[in-house]
């Protein structure tokens, strides 16, 4: 029983600090995700008992932020229609002793704290207490079970160059528009990329051809969005918030069924586990054709999230010309 138990705490820990056609129109809906739609109504109900049974709800209102609620809320849709499909082509069930042991001391049942400096931390905890606990604590342990059925067998091989100033002058250009600017050249044709891959290390930057990265050896890199495009697509983001290098690159292979050696110092955590499960439904996003009503942004695929705007994603992703994305 010693480990159903250490899942279970862990599982409760997660959840407090998670961090065309014929189909349905645009107009009434918050998202289309395939011929299946959430609509704003529907949305709205959400927020309204969030205000109502939330202090910091009425918080975020009162600090007229409610509109990173109502994002939230339809990322989690987004995520939970992901996810639930997901499951079904995999034939993936959520664990149903851990899942009923985590509702009998339901970790949603207290209101969220209002303390949180982090709107987007309250944002996504209030979401999680105003859906239905059942469907969110399946969710994440669907999302673990993804995680934990491929941390083994994923690798990835890219190639990449680096952008790690901005550029001054009279017309100065930053970090995120430089990586994205490079991101679309090195799309341009299926020679581009190691073209401007060369070009870059002969002027001195950062630059790396043919690195393979397997999950289980890096769990922190398996959440982000190399793990999470086909081959033949170039990628244009920013590793950690701390340090202000951008990567751009390409994935040459993303290999899905090759065992990697385990040499790592410890086992990922459910967190860990639950992100890189969700970076694998990514293709499934992108399969469905997720289209999202613009008050609520865009979705950001590098992010795995809403954007206010395309302006404002964590970054690109850019499918090279030329070549046929299998």
């Amino acid at each position: 029983m010693g480990r159903p138990r250490s899942l279970l705490a862990a599982l409760a820990a997660c959840l407090l600090l998670a961090g065309c056609g014929s189909g349905p129109g645009q107009a009434g809906s918050a998202v289309i995700f395939g011929d299946h739609q959430v609509t704003i109504d529907q949305v709205q109900d959400l927020l309204d008992k969030a205000v109502q049974e939330q202090p910091a709800a009425r918080q975020l209102s009162q600090q007229h932020k409610l509109d990173l609620l109502g994002r939230e809320i339809v990322r989690q849709t987004v995520v939970h229609e992901a996810i639930t499909r997901a499951a079904g082509r995999e034939g993936l069930v959520a664990d149903r002793t851990l899942l009923e042991q985590t509702l009998a001391d339901d970790p949603l049942a207290s209101p969220v704290s209002t303390t949180s400096t982090d709107p987007s931390v309250l944002a996504q905890q209030i979401a999680y207490r105003v859906r239905d606990h059942r469907e969110v604590v399946t969710d994440q342990l669907l999302l673990q079970a993804l995680g934990q059925k491929y941390l083994d067998t994923t690798a990835v091989t890219f190639d990449y160059t680096s952008v790690v100033s901005d550029d001054g002058g009279a017309q100065p250009v930053d970090r995120r528009d430089k990586a994205i600017a490079k991101a679309e050249q090195m799309a341009a044709s299926p020679t581009a990329a190691a073209e401007v891959i060369r070009a870059d290390a002969a002027a001195g930057e950062q630059t790396s051809v043919g690195e393979r990265v397997p999950a289980v050896q890096a769990p922190d890199l398996a959440t982000m969005v190399l793990f999470g495009v086909r081959p033949d697509t170039v990628v244009a983001f920013q590793p950690s918030q701390e340090q202000e290098v951008w990567i751009v690159a390409i994935v040459r292979e993303r290999d899905l069924n090759t065992p990697s050696a385990a040499d790592q110092a410890a086992e990922p955590s459910v967190g860990q586990l639950a992100a890189i499960g969700q970076r694998l439904l990514q293709p499934y996003v992108a399969e469905a054709g997720v289209r999202i009503n613009p008050r609520y942004g865009v979705w950001d695929p590098v992010g795995m999230n809403l954007a206010p705007s395309s302006a404002e994603t964590a970054g690109v992703v850019v499918p090279v010309r030329g070549v046929a994305q299998s």
